[in-house]
């Protein structure tokens, strides 16, 4: 995971040759994206290329969630270097890292005390996302369990700046609410300081006070589309709300200054758009630093007070800026494009505030810690998670693409290119989903995409409506419509596919996990002449069956975009897919933790029987020491291998069991009016795609390349969020969310931010963590919370 020092001067080469490399062309806002003409897309020429050894892409270490020591000589951090989910620490100089603790369990969340003697983190057990808070000496020792408390899960610790108490998240195995709870470092006891009674409504600290005196935390809505910034007395449990406000809007603190006068805060307050502002705690003003239709994220301000930092990203690319108070000028972190997020716990910058903790990742590096030196402006690479043998050039790079769907709405999406191919339409193509379905997918390194990219499958991952990143407006646009509109804008991307010239339309697979695998699924039953495969992790069979295993707060997330599972039923039978299976075609495979509390193995193995009972080719596979998505190194292995020969003998294979009609892609004019309003509204839902209407009508039409013969390809570099939970992204901002985000099955493209505790973030297919990939901060990327993975996984 870590080089040599001649690698690591390679590393300060390469990043000092790069930061002042000009960035690619950037569409100032949604609205200025231009339409790529698929025939523009061209596939490279390398005589090097050759299948990536999937081993090497899972023996590439995941690095994450890091946090300086408090006289900034250290960081520790969570990396699976030996395939676990471990806490590891190392000089801020640079040097080998040592391993503080061993654990089958992922770890996560560390967070040094402030006089430095020890680290608290949390872990769970077998994946089952119920976290204790444990400590450890810092130069080494045993582990002590603070908690132990196999029904609660404790996560999110801050401590008190004297030390004698961490504020902490809690949340009971039954309820749907997390609150804020203070724990007594010396008693071990646990007081709430929060008691939610709203059911659908929870708490994440922000920060503490220099004082000690005063938090600042946010409570927010299940939906992640409502919230509020408090400030909370200590002794007394008082609450103040500093932003009320009329109808849904999100405020999100994020950092108090040292004179704790002014809060850090995101908000979408402007029309939708998430930006970032300072909001004075007395007056409760706010003064706006962005006013962007990108997403926008507050960071931290320096330790002096000086300065502060947010975060832009801009259509999957995400780069950090710092902020001078007095002036109000902007600057922009010179790093090379990609997913760039300041990492840290509970803050990027240095104690000594002239460094600032960076994750840096991009389609083709694996996500790494770095150094920046604020007046220099200048960084060091800290840790090396590929292998040797991944080399970056035998990789195919992410392109960033747009294609118009079937409303005439513009889809931003990520595609690979595999190397050496020729454009005759024989080659296969695999549409990726990412988790969510409140997720984004970045540009990011994928294992998955580089798994089945460099083996000659052209592979495209869309954010389709619903996804964050592109305003609330459109995140929105699936309400009580799962499956519908959002699944239409996955057909849409398979025809991108065969629009380049280079697909066969009889090739077509699709894989996802979390919400990506309930995608997967429904788009066999739903659209099934679209669909030669299918891989399927950990996604939802039936929503009303998901609503009585499933864990209480994503229950209340699933009713805030499908509505009441009593009077809204027909929306959760809509949505579901075992109402289409009967339709599918494509085979399909499954894959599932068996201790998965988001989408547990109940809904795989019904929808394993009823394929079954169909007549259907399926298989399925179960690991019994892995919850919602895949911790342990050899069972992401397992889970790629298959998947890889499940595409190779459906789709690759000269006989094929589907025969999809004809791909086109017809303008938005040629759908009749029915197929063009909101299906899931009128009830008519079923009608709009499951019998490849849509095709037929297509076949009348102009292909996707001549409708977008004017379209121009933008390129790439975002951060995939994962499909965690937004709220922990953003609201803890454990900087353990702004870094983490990738998804490879699908899982993650989605979102960028998360939360261990509420929900890791999911990264690829096997479910590595977004949090790892990203360095340890999930990201803005990520909101959904059932992409969430618990912390690292990967």
């Amino acid at each position: 995971m870590f080089s040599k020092i001649g690698r690591m001067m390679v590393g300060v080469l390469m990043v000092t040759a790069t930061l002042l490399a000009a960035d690619s062309p950037v569409a100032n806002s949604p609205d200025d994206r231009q339409i790529t003409d698929p025939k523009s897309v061209v596939s490279k020429t390398n005589p090097a290329a050759g299948p990536v050894p999937i081993a090497q892409l899972y023996y590439t270490r995941s690095t994450y969630q890091p946090a300086w020591s408090p006289d900034g000589r250290e960081v520790v951090f969570t990396t699976n270097l030996t395939g676990r989910a471990n806490l590891w620490k190392m000089s801020a100089a640079g040097g080998w890292p040592i391993q503080l603790l061993q654990s089958d369990d992922r770890q996560s969340g560390a967070v040094w005390s402030p006089d430095g003697k020890w680290i608290v983190f949390e872990q769970d057990f077998g994946g089952g996302e119920l976290y204790d808070l444990f400590a450890v000496p810092s130069d080494g020792g045993e582990a002590i369990n603070l908690t132990n408390t196999p029904d609660v899960s404790e996560t999110n610790a801050h401590w008190s700046p004297d030390g004698s108490t961490l504020a902490i998240s809690y949340r009971p195995k039954t309820s749907s609410t997390t609150d804020i709870a203070l724990l007594d470092w010396n008693t071990r006891k646990v007081r709430k300081l929060t008691d939610e009674q709203t059911k659908n409504r929870e708490w994440g600290v922000a920060s503490w006070t220099t004082d000690g005196k005063t938090i600042y935390a946010s409570r927010y809505n299940a939906g992640f589309t409502d919230s509020d910034v408090y400030r909370i007395d200590v002794a007394s449990g008082k609450l103040e709300n500093l932003t009320p406000h009329e109808g849904d809007v999100l405020y999100l603190v994020l950092s108090v200054s040292p004179d704790g006068r002014t809060l850090l805060i995101t908000s979408n307050e402007k029309g939708g758009y998430q930006n970032v502002a300072l909001l004075d705690v007395a007056s409760k003003q706010r003064t706006w630093v962005t006013d962007l239709k990108w997403e926008a994220d507050a960071g931290e301000f320096s330790p002096d007070g000086k300065s502060f930092t947010y975060r832009v990203n801009a259509d999957g690319r995400t780069d950090i800026y710092v902020v001078d108070r007095k002036t109000g000028q902007a600057s922009k972190v010179p790093f090379p494009e990609g997913i760039n997020s300041p990492a840290g716990n509970p803050r990027a910058y240095s104690p000594s505030g002239d460094r600032l903790l960076v994750s840096h990742q991009s389609s083709t590096e694996p996500a790494d810690l770095w150094v920046y030196d604020v007046a220099k402006r200048q960084a060091r690479q800290l840790t090396f998670s590929a292998i040797a043998s991944l080399n970056p050039a035998r990789l195919p790079a992410s392109q960033l693409v747009h294609y118009k769907t079937f409303d005439g709405k513009t889809i931003s999406a990520f595609l690979w290119v595999p190397f050496n191919l020729k454009r005759d339409g024989t080659n296969p193509g695999i549409v990726l989903p990412h988790g969510g379905p409140t997720g984004q997918t970045t540009d990011s390194f994928s294992k998955t995409a580089a798994a089945l990219a460099s083996r000659g499958y052209v592979c495209i991952a869309p954010n389709v409506r619903g996804s964050t990143g592109y305003g609330m407006e459109f995140q929105r646009a699936n309400y009580k419509d799962l499956g519908g509109g959002d699944l239409q804008d996955e057909v849409y991307a398979a025809h991108f596919l065969v629009a380049t010239g280079y697909v066969d339309e009889h090739k077509i697979g699709i894989t996802g996990g979390s919400y990506g695998g309930y995608m997967a699924m429904i788009a066999i039953g739903r659209t099934p002449d679209v669909w030669a495969a299918a891989v399927e992790l950990f996604g939802i069979t039936d929503w009303l069956t998901e609503q009585e295993h499933e864990e209480p707060e994503l229950q209340q997330y699933d009713q805030s975009i499908l509505g009441d599972p009593v009077k809204d039923r027909k929306s959760y039978e809509d949505a579901s897919p075992i109402k289409y299976f009967k339709d599918a075609k494509a085979p399909l495979l499954i894959l599932q933790g068996a201790n998965d509390i988001r989408d547990p193995k109940e809904e795989a193995e019904q929808a394993e029987t009823i394929l079954k009972k169909e007549g259907k080719i399926v298989d399925a596979h179960y690991y019994p020491d892995e919850g919602h998505g895949f911790a342990k190194r050899e069972n992401q292995i397992d889970a790629m291998e298959r998947s890889v020969a499940w595409f190779d003998r459906y789709l690759k294979s000269k006989q094929r069991s589907v025969t999809p009609q004809r791909l086109r892609a017809p303008s938005v004019s040629s759908f009749p009016q029915a197929v063009q309003h909101n299906h899931a509204a009128d009830g008519k839902a079923e009608d709009r795609s499951q019998s490849g209407d849509l095709h037929q009508v297509g076949a009348q039409a102009e292909t996707i390349g001549e409708n977008c013969a004017d379209g121009e390809d933008q390129s790439q570099h975002i951060q995939p969020h994962w499909r965690a939970d937004r709220s922990a992204q953003i609201v803890a901002q454990s900087q353990l969310q702004q870094q983490c985000c990738e998804s490879d099955s699908g899982h993650d493209h989605q979102s960028q931010w998360t939360q261990k505790g509420s929900a890791g973030g999911v990264d690829d297919h096997q479910g590595e963590s977004k949090q790892e990939q990203a360095g340890g901060n999930d990201g803005p990327a990520a909101r959904g919370r059932r992409l969430g993975i618990g912390v690292g996984q990967g």
